[in-house]
């Protein structure tokens, strides 16, 4: 079974938006997965939305997914109303650069289960009528959503047939998620996968987001994932998602490819 490989752009975070592409594009990636505030950027800087597009365009990528959306979990009162908003205009770019799936990203403080399942049935009725659909993500190190656990969770109670998750080997290693989970979960119900490693030398439950390593270079055994992902059905997008400011300051396309190369390898 096949997967589509993607290159996460927060892995060769300092370089211009344009050369993330192109970057991706060189290493051999079938697809670029954007961070929004990147565009934001660009735009700012007096560039036009069109430029990312044709640039996509002329490197031949696909953008499976686009990240993120923010606050929606927590915001109450007018102050919710104005996330919904923000969450709407950023919908609004993800579909126009055609990426099916856009990152709704949950607090960084505790908050109830029910509140996320209410919250995401929203974005999901904004993304039917912008025509794209908001992918619940959990992270190791925010108490709004830590676990594997808690996104399917979220996922099965907002009964909505757009629902999905992302499954992230950090962030299932990284938090007390259940143990073989992920072989529970359709693979309707997965928008795609982020692959990375952890630091070897720091605890679990411990680590955040500059910790991740190259794929390989961490006690995550990532090839039992692999395994468990094809035993499921998943044939979607694997993105290599790294923070590793040490290789940031490496040349990126040497990055990019080490990390393409190591990702052919694992899935063989």
């Amino acid at each position: 079974m096949s997967f589509t490989l993607c290159l996460n752009t927060s892995t060769i975070k300092p370089q211009p938006l344009l050369e993330k592409i192109r970057i991706a594009a060189e290493a051999g990636f079938d697809g670029v997965e954007l961070w929004i505030n990147d565009i934001y950027e660009y735009v700012g800087r007096g560039g036009e939305v069109r430029d990312v597009e044709q640039a996509l365009q002329d490197h031949g990528l696909i953008v499976p997914c686009m990240i993120a959306l923010r606050g929606w979990g927590e915001a109450i009162g007018r102050e919710y109303e104005l996330m919904l908003e923000e969450a709407r205009r950023r919908m609004e770019l993800a579909a126009r650069i055609g990426s099916p799936y856009v990152v709704a990203t949950p607090p960084r403080e505790p908050c109830e289960v029910n509140q996320l399942v209410d919250r995401y049935g929203d974005l999901l009725e904004i993304g039917r009528d912008v025509g794209i659909k908001p992918t619940f993500e959990y992270i190791s190190f925010f108490a709004g959503a830590q676990t594997l656990d808690v996104a399917w969770q979220v996922v099965q109670q907002v009964d909505d047939e757009d629902a999905t998750l992302i499954p992230d080997a950090f962030h299932t290693w990284n938090s007390p998620s259940t143990e073989g989970l992920l072989a529970q979960i359709p693979a309707a119900r997965i928008s795609h996968y982020h692959i990375d490693d952890a630091h070897p030398e720091i605890p679990r439950c411990q680590q955040t987001d500059p910790d991740r390593v190259m794929i390989g270079d961490g006690p995550i055994d990532l090839a039992a994932e692999i395994q468990v992902l094809r035993e499921i059905g998943y044939a979607g997008t694997i993105s290599l998602e790294l923070f590793n400011a040490e290789l940031w300051q490496q040349d990126p396309l040497q990055v990019a490819q080490s990390g393409r190369q190591r990702l052919a390898t694992l899935l063989q």
